[in-house]
């Protein structure tokens, strides 16, 4: 076995990536705080065709050093948009269909394991601040709440590391279903 260069790994340029099918799947960032939050989907979007993040409210925005250094350039490749109301946003989202999915605990959550999505659909995954979740305003608007399955002590995930797991989970189940 023997580590692959990067020239073995056979990416995609950022034309090209442009120029590529995405996934039927935005991301909205509701009030997120760590610009190394804000990088890791950067990056995460990239990884897995993501077509469009959406940054509101407190959200920061590139170019900044903070969001680059986690993001490694995806904020060159990924289309995004700021708008300053994520309730707006989210309404806007939903007059295009986009079917609005909260990343969030409620009572009618679906575990992300038991969610099928439709290849036919088009989805906007919202996460909600690292301490506040998803935004009261946001939440009335949503179509759909998906959480992941937790076994430990603690009631929550890193919104980088949720980000992954809910972007990988739609990648493979639209993909390569």
């Amino acid at each position: 076995m023997k580590k692959l260069k990067l020239e073995e790994l056979g990416r995609l340029s950022v034309n090209k990536f442009k120029e590529a099918t995405k996934l039927p799947v935005a991301i909205l960032l509701d009030n997120v705080r760590s610009l190394h939050n804000v990088g890791s989907a950067f990056r995460t979007a990239d990884a897995f065709c993501i077509e469009k993040i959406y940054l509101t409210g407190i959200t920061g925005t590139p170019p900044h050093r903070e969001i680059h250094k986690t993001a490694l350039g995806a904020t060159d490749s990924v289309e995004w948009e700021y708008a300053q109301h994520p309730g707006l946003a989210v309404q806007e989202l939903k007059r295009r269909n986009y079917t609005i999915v909260v990343i969030e605990q409620t009572t009618e959550s679906t575990p992300l394991q038991q969610f099928m999505p439709d290849s036919e659909t088009k989805y906007c995954l919202v996460f909600g601040n690292e301490v506040d979740g998803v935004s009261d305003e946001v939440l009335e608007l949503a179509d759909l709440a998906l959480e992941v399955p937790q076994a430990g002590t603690k009631h929550s995930l890193n919104i980088s590391v949720c980000v992954g797991i809910i972007a990988w989970e739609l990648y493979r189940k639209l993909r390569f279903s």
